[in-house]
């Protein structure tokens, strides 16, 4: 009898897990597929590129800085000598600042890939989770995170639904599913 009862629960469980329906997305793929995401992609790069200038530019102030000292270093006094170490000192210490104000965790360039693509990714999560509500999905998977998918049937990619969703066709044809 227990084993009777054993085997009709398992076998339920078995049932409610195949009614249960997957699909999944490549949000690199969609994101890609958005102007508005390539443009602030493009944004971010440039102001990306113009603060690595600036942090440049401090380096070569502070490696002239050094050059200059080494060459004076022999008519200077000691107090002078010390003097001129602490500037470079305090140079580099500004400059590596910077750079960690810029581009380190929580840094200006975190904040404004935030500030510029959130809103972006929102849209694409709220088309998703419309598409899966209305479909029926319990999970989407996300080809494009972490998540190794070893075999992936095209039926189940939802990537042109969301770009359908979010009012962008797709151009040319997706060769990476």
């Amino acid at each position: 009898m227990k084993r009777i009862a054993l085997t009709l629960i398992v076998f339920g469980f078995v049932l409610s897990a195949s009614a249960q329906r997957f699909g999944y997305v490549d949000s690199n793929y969609i994101l890609e597929s958005i102007p508005e995401y390539q443009n602030k992609q493009k944004e971010l790069n440039e102001i990306s590129v113009q603060w690595q200038d600036e942090i440049e530019k401090m380096y070569a102030e502070i490696d002239r800085m050094y050059k200059d000292f080494q060459a004076e270093q022999i008519l200077l006094t000691d107090d002078m000598k010390r003097k001129r170490e602490d500037q470079i000192i305090e140079k580099e210490k500004e400059a590596k600042e910077k750079q960690k104000q810029r581009f380190g965790f929580q840094g200006d360039l975190f904040q404004k890939r935030q500030q510029f693509t959130k809103p972006i990714q929102d849209k694409v999560y709220a088309a998703i989770k419309e598409i899966a509500d209305a479909r029926g999905y319990a999970v989407i998977f996300d080809k494009a995170g972490t998540l190794t998918m070893l075999y992936t049937s095209e039926k189940y990619d939802l990537s042109e639904d969301i770009l359908d969703e979010l009012g962008f066709s797709s151009k040319t044809t997706k060769t990476d599913k």
